[in-house]
Parts: C-alpha cells; sequence; structure tokens
C-alpha cells in the first residue's frame, strides 16, 4: 500500500481536528470506560458492505410463489420490459431457507445474477434479515398513520439516513456503532495497535468513528497513489519530504498545532508500518472481480491476512458501492449492481476460508433506505425498511429471518406505496453482530442508543 496526496492530507485534517477537540475536553467518561468487559480472545472482524443510494431490495429478495410473483409482476408491469427476462420466474433462484414454515406456504427467490450469495445461502453461510431499518421504538401501521410515536429524522433522505444507519441520528452525528464496537474491544485491550481498529476502503466515515478510534484508510488501487516519502529518485527530497510529515523539526507552543504535528508524524509512523506488513504478504490465490467493490474487498482481505503483524485481534471495516438511487432505469441498471455486490462478497467469503477465518468474519449488507414496491415509471422512489444478508462461517444460514411482507399495498408494514415501514430496527440487526464480536450487555447498551426500547424478544438474536 502506498499514500496519495490526498489521503494523507485528509486523513492528517481529520484526525487533527479530533486531536484537538480530546485535547481540548479531557478524557471525558463514556460508557466504555467503566466497563471494560468485552471478549475479545481471538480474531473477529465486521465487515459493512453498504449500497449507496436505496438499494431496491424487493428485487433482492423476491416473491416465488405463484400468487405472490403474479402480484409483484403486475405492480411493476411498467418495468418487466427493461429486464430482458431476468426477472421471468423461471430464471430465478428459488431459496430452500430451512424455516421456510414460519411464511404460510410463500416462497422466496434471488435474481440470477446473484449467483454466488444464492449459492452461499443455500449452503448455510449466509442468511437474510428482512425489513430492517431506522426505527427509535417499534412502529405500527396506525401509529404512523397518526404520527402518535416518534420516528427517525428526515426520513427518506439520502444523507440523513445514511447517517442514521451508520450512528442513529441524521447528519451530523459524531460516533458510528461500528467504531464504538471496537471501542469497547480498544478498552478492554484487544488491539495493540488501536489504529488499525476501524479500517475503511472508501473515506472517514463515520461508521467506523468511536470515542477511542478513528477510520484508518487503506488504498485500492496501487496505480492511483504515490508514495510522497519514498517514490522519488532523488532521497534528498525523500528525506525532506519526511522529515516534514514527520514534524522532526516542529517546536511551536500553540496546542493545536503542535497536536496536528503529533497526528502528522503518527500518520508517518503507521503508513509505514502498514506498508511493511502489507509487503511481505503472501498474495492471495482468490481471484476478486475487476470491480471498484471487488478491489475494496481484496483491499481489506489482505489487511485481515496482516492481522498479526498489525497487534489486532477485533476490526472493523467499512467498503461501498454506489449507483442505487434508481428512480429511472432500475431494470437496465440495476441487475448489474446487484452482480456486482454477489460477486465480490462471494469472492471476498472465498478468500476468508483460503485465511482459515470463514467463521471469524463476518460481513454484511446496509444501504440508506430500501425502495417503493410501487414503480414511478422505469423506477421506484425513496423506501423505508429493506432486506439485507449477513454472512460468514459464523451465520446460522440459510434462514429468512424477520416478517417479509406480501408483495401488495395497504398489509401492516405498508407506509404506503409499498414503502416498508421496518419490523427490524438497525440496532437489533447490529445487537447479535455486537454480542458475536463480544460486547456485553452495558457496552451494547452504549453503542445503540435505542436498543432498550426493543423490549421484544430479537428476531434476528441467533443470527450469530
Amino acid at each position: 500500500m502506498s499514500i496519495s496526496r490526498r489521503h494523507l492530507l485528509k486523513g492528517i485534517g481529520a484526525s487533527a481536528l479530533s486531536a484537538a477537540t480530546l485535547t481540548t475536553l479531557g478524557n471525558a467518561m463514556h460508557g466504555f470506560q467503566s466497563a471494560n468487559a468485552a471478549e475479545v480472545s481471538g480474531y473477529k472482524a465486521l465487515v459493512c458492505i453498504f449500497m449507496l443510494g436505496g438499494c431496491d431490495t424487493h428485487d433482492v429478495l423476491l416473491p416465488y410463489d405463484q400468487s405472490s410473483y403474479d402480484s409483484f409482476r403486475n405492480i411493476r408491469s411498467s418495468m418487466f420490459g427493461g429486464y430482458n427476462g431476468s426477472r421471468d420466474r423461471n430464471v430465478l433462484l428459488p431459496l430452500s431457507p430451512v424455516n421456510s414454515g414460519d411464511f404460510g406456504g410463500r416462497q422466496f427467490a434471488m435474481p440470477p445474477e446473484m449467483s454466488g450469495l444464492h449459492g452461499l445461502f443455500q449452503s448455510g453461510d449466509a442468511a437474510f434479515v428482512a425489513n430492517t431499518g431506522p426505527l427509535i421504538q417499534p412502529l405500527s401501521r396506525s401509529q404512523w398513520q397518526s404520527r402518535t410515536v416518534p420516528v427517525p429524522k428526515q426520513l427518506f433522505s439520502h444523507n440523513d439516513q445514511q447517517s442514521t444507519w451508520a450512528a442513529s441520528a441524521p447528519e451530523g452525528a459524531q460516533y458510528g456503532w461500528g467504531g464504538r464496537f471496537a471501542d469497547a474491544a480498544v478498552v478492554s485491550g484487544a488491539n495493540i495497535n488501536r489504529e488499525f481498529s476501524t479500517i475503511t476502503a472508501v473515506g472517514n466515515e463515520l461508521f467506523l468513528t468511536g470515542q477511542e478510534v478513528l477510520p484508518y484508510q487503506i488504498g485500492v488501487n496501487g496505480t492511483d497513489e504515490i508514495d510522497l516519502l519514498t517514490d522519488f529518485d532523488n532521497a534528498n527530497i525523500s528525506n525532506l519530504l519526511r522529515r516534514h510529515f514527520s514534524a522532526t523539526d516542529f517546536n511551536q507552543s500553540n496546542l493545536i498545532a503542535r497536536d496536528i504535528a503529533r497526528i502528522s508524524d503518527k500518520s508517518v509512523v503507521l503508513n509505514e508500518s502498514y506498508n511493511d506488513a502489507i509487503s511481505n504478504l503472501v498474495p492471495l490465490t482468490t481471484q476478486f472481480p475487476q470491480s471498484y467493490l471487488g478491489s475494496q474487498l481484496h483491499a481489506i482481505a489482505n489487511a485481515i491476512a496482516i492481522r498479526d503483524n498489525l497487534s489486532v485481534s477485533r476490526q472493523v471495516f467499512f467498503a461501498a458501492i454506489g449507483g442505487f438511487d434508481t428512480h429511472s432505469s432500475q431494470a437496465a441498471d440495476l441487475p448489474g449492481h446487484l452482480s456486482t455486490v454477489s460477486a465480490a462478497m462471494t469472492a471476498f467469503h472465498s478468500a476468508m476460508q483460503e485465511l482459515g477465518v470463514g467463521s471469524n468474519v463476518t460481513a454484511f449488507t446496509a444501504s440508506d433506505f430500501g425502495r417503493t414496491l410501487a414503480a414511478n415509471g422505469d423506477g421506484t422512489d425513496h423506501g423505508w425498511g429493506s432486506h439485507h444478508m449477513v454472512v460468514g462461517g459464523a451465520v446460522q444460514g440459510q434462514r429468512i429471518y424477520g416478517n417479509v411482507p406480501p408483495a401488495e399495498f395497504g398489509h401492516e408494514q405498508d407506509a404506503d406505496s409499498g414503502r416498508l415501514i421496518p419490523t427490524i430496527s438497525v440496532e437489533q440487526y447490529a445487537e447479535p453482530m455486537g454480542r458475536w464480536f463480544g460486547l456485553n450487555d452495558s457496552e451494547l447498551a452504549a453503542a445503540l442508543p435505542n436498543l432498550s426500547n426493543f423490549t421484544a424478544a430479537n428476531p434476528v438474536q441467533n443470527i450469530l
């Protein structure tokens, strides 16, 4: 890995702001300092694959029994011609969930372009979590219509719902639950190098930001990155740059300036440590697809491969793919995006098997929101609840967790136009991942602030 000018400056700026803030405020008490009890033996990692724009998961977990399929096809008749046959019932990939009896004879399938993830579901290494999304507390259709129960702010807004998925609050939130999970592990002594606790392949992500940890960004494409400290023929220039970014000659007394210099120096040291570790990596034999998401997950797989060199036993990763805001041309565009997700996640799962950590790494999908069942011509509008997948050797797979609303309008989970009112909150989705990661009840309560509002048994509690 090499570091680009853009990545270095962005990382230093973001880290410096956080460091200055922490220096000013001091070591404030927070939920994990007193708990200090996360179970951190062995190695475990969580990998979030975020589908930016709002993935239409009506088009991922499809109705397959004839009656439900006919209803779905009738509702979306304006789009079916654009699918070029890829949503015809005879080419769908039927699912065989071991809990099929929970659905009263209803059957489900996946689209043909997701054959990789379909195979993982059928083999027991993947599961669906149905109709999950941001909630403050359980919500019925009548409560939604009467506005008698609080709901998340700025519903159906991309930026705000991306933030709410990551941090249970709209844009402007400080800490994500991935970062808070890592906080608990760090406080419990999981990672000697806490700086490698949360790693992003795309940017300085809120999901990975905690009070103890900040996301470390890794590169995914060496062709557009330049190692500022070594990629010069003139050794004097390289040495000069290293002295500059290491703040070797810095001697000012300003508090914020000192923090910036310290973080700049730390950034250089961290990147050199990461570069040294990755340079000795034996290349994986698993072939990743030549897509941006495939490159991200390949880079994450390499980071997991050098976990011992980085001295970490708990990590949280973030990757993302865009293009899911399908107000138009959904039939033409969405299958390609779903194919990319399926191929990249399937390759990643194979890579984890190759590394011998298939049961130690759990990947899961997320998105801004689902989309309406109703079509608006050749696309769909912003929704709410959506169906997501959890993948890994530890997953109690070949199951569909939760309630899959019918492919029709006017049911109890229909806010309007087939926009689904979630029946599983993001906090409930995250809870079993946190427990598997090692968090106890108090640590989960600190990381997932709305979890205590959901007092009934969590439908997803046994997924890991």
